[in-house]
């Protein structure tokens, strides 16, 4: 699904999932932003945003937290003020990875799983991870504009088989055949 959405200015990044079952390790999802300089937007990441960071200027911050996936409704949530970025940052990645302290767990492995990127009212994509089952951790959407000009969404749910610091690095690298 490749939907080019522009002009967009707030959004909210929501995942939920099943708590692992009685008796077994639990189960974190973690919500991972990648903002790039607009002169490098597929150099290093300019900063990451996770759990227990924001982004400097408080444009992304991370709302809720859940290391459990127990809770109704999105268990972690992070809100992105695309209008409020700089014009140095020219493109943003949005991720989801699997803490693996418990063991190697793959987005097959975990219940319910869903992942949401609204802009106000409108859901600009929303997948369960079916596609990328045997990964750890999944790119699910970026934001990119040139110079001063819309901020622009494509939807790319692409798998990594990769440790959360391993995908933070890798998560912005071009698509195969990009």
């Amino acid at each position: 699904m490749s939907t080019p959405n522009k002009d967009i200015g707030k959004v909210e990044v929501r995942i939920k999932w099943d708590p692992s079952p009685h008796g077994e390790p639990d189960i974190d999802l973690d919500i991972i932003a990648a903002t790039y300089r607009a002169e490098e937007p597929y150099g290093s990441p300019a900063y990451l945003v996770h759990f227990d960071s924001r982004s400097p200027d408080g444009t992304i911050t991370l709302n809720r937290d859940s290391r459990t996936g127990q809770g109704f409704g999105f268990d972690e949530v992070m809100t992105i003020e695309l209008d409020r970025l700089a014009e140095r940052y020219g493109r943003v990645v949005v991720g989801v990875a699997i803490q693996q302290r418990g063991g190697r767990k793959t987005f097959g492995e975990v219940g319910s799983t869903v992942v949401q990127i609204r802009e106000g009212y409108t859901t600009l994509v929303e997948d369960d991870f079916a596609g990328v089952g045997p990964s750890t951790a999944a790119v699910v959407g970026e934001f990119s504009r040139t110079g001063p000009g819309p901020w622009v969404f494509r939807a790319d749910v692409r798998g990594f088989d990769a440790h959360p610091d391993a995908f933070a690095a890798v998560m912005g690298n071009r698509a195969s055949g990009a």
